[in-house]
């Protein structure tokens, strides 16, 4: 017969057993996963606007989705690389990416860098998902695991190609480019999209991406008395072209593709950058659709531009896709997106086509004017 200490000394042990084990199960039980998903883009350098945009929005997004369950009851968690709008620092992101096991890429920000680096997210069944990548490349290689939110850059040049038409007919037209693969593809876009409306150019030509001094290019343009000089590259050259130009007495319209998208622009061009005008999606922000994540993002502190609602939509996208196919593994998110299902976003309605574009194109042409006291850009009636 146990006396009462050793009884007790009994229940003590009995008790420290039990814990013990639930201690050891509580260990080897599968602890649930976040589902980790990269944020890639330029977050600091010239285009960082753009890299900002996508990461706010992407975070707006992971706070919201997260508080109504996540993506199929787990929870979204970021890891967020820097790319500089540079491919062979995309690589050394999408590298990162791998190592730390993510499942989708919301990104990359410009379309050379999300080119280079798709096939490597590709061959480590990685799906990524660029809110503005605009080159056609991007979709046109067979790549099963590529979605852009944006629309194509030949669908942006034909709406270009348009406006020139309608309001340039019978005027000196040049282009000019930053030799980039983006700024090229999207002047020689619209180059061919308005010579198939019988218009031709005086000027075509490259420059180089940082240069400070244009001078040899507005000497061109004001020989040859050019009424619209259409730029294939980003807001920073932009603006001291047009700077340029003014001071050159040069009334030539400068315009331009939706890289120029930055009140950055009006700072750099000085009031001669009113007229300048550009070919932009119409603005996401006046949907219905967005109208209350226009206010919970102004709450935050955060300009709800079109790079930041698309960067929210993408988001958007997969978790519904994840919860559609009840998974979330990236070949079967792919297939249910290339299906033809209309997801329900902040932008609006949007499906993907059997290549990864989206088939509604929502370009419109804006132009830079006097606002208040600063001047920015308005879509055109």
């Amino acid at each position: 017969m146990l006396t009462g200490w050793k009884i007790e000394r009994e229940r003590t042990a009995t008790r420290f057993v039990r814990l013990a084990l639930l201690g050891l199960i509580a260990f080897v039980a599968p602890a649930r996963a976040d589902v980790l998903i990269g944020v890639a883009a330029p977050l600091t350098g010239a285009q960082s606007f753009l890299g900002q945009q996508i990461l706010k929005g992407v975070q707006s997004a992971v706070e919201d989705l997260n508080a109504s369950g996540g993506m199929n009851g787990e929870k979204i968690a970021l890891t967020i690389g820097d790319d500089f709008a540079d491919p062979k620092q995309g690589i050394a992101v999408a590298r990162k990416f791998i190592a730390d096991g993510v499942r989708f890429v919301i990104g990359h920000g410009n379309s050379n860098v999300s080119i280079e680096t798709s096939d490597l997210y590709q061959d480590k069944n990685i799906l990524m998902i660029s809110p503005s990548a605009i080159s056609p490349k991007f979709t046109e290689r067979g790549l099963w695991n590529v979605f852009r939110v944006s629309s194509r850059d030949d669908h942006q040049a034909a709406v270009a190609a348009g406006y020139i038409k309608e309001h340039f007919d019978n005027k000196k037209i040049a282009f000019a480019h930053d030799r980039s693969s983006f700024g090229q593809s999207s002047a020689d876009a619209t180059r061919k999209k308005m010579a198939l409306l019988g218009l031709s150019e005086v000027i075509f030509e490259g420059v180089s991406i940082g240069e400070k001094d244009f001078s040899p290019l507005v000497t061109k343009l004001k020989a040859q008395q050019v009424d619209l000089l259409y730029w294939g590259g980003s807001y920073p050259e932009a603006g001291i072209i047009i700077k340029q130009m003014r001071e050159q007495g040069l009334k030539t319209v400068l315009m331009s593709g939706d890289a120029i998208a930055s009140d950055e622009l009006a700072l750099i061009a000085g009031p001669g950058v009113e007229g300048t005008v550009m070919t932009f999606p119409s603005t996401p922000r006046n949907r219905p659709d967005a109208k209350e994540l226009v206010k919970k993002l102004e709450s935050r502190g955060i300009e709800p531009d079109a790079y930041a609602l698309n960067a929210y939509a993408a988001l958007q996208i997969l978790v519904d896709a994840a919860h559609k196919v009840k998974s979330t593994d990236a070949k079967k998110i792919a297939e249910d997106m290339r299906s033809g299902t209309n997801f329900k976003t902040v932008i609006g309605e949007l499906s993907f086509d059997k290549q990864g574009d989206r088939t509604r194109s929502d370009y419109a042409v804006f132009t830079w004017k006097k606002s208040g006291d600063k001047i920015t850009f308005s879509e055109l009636p």
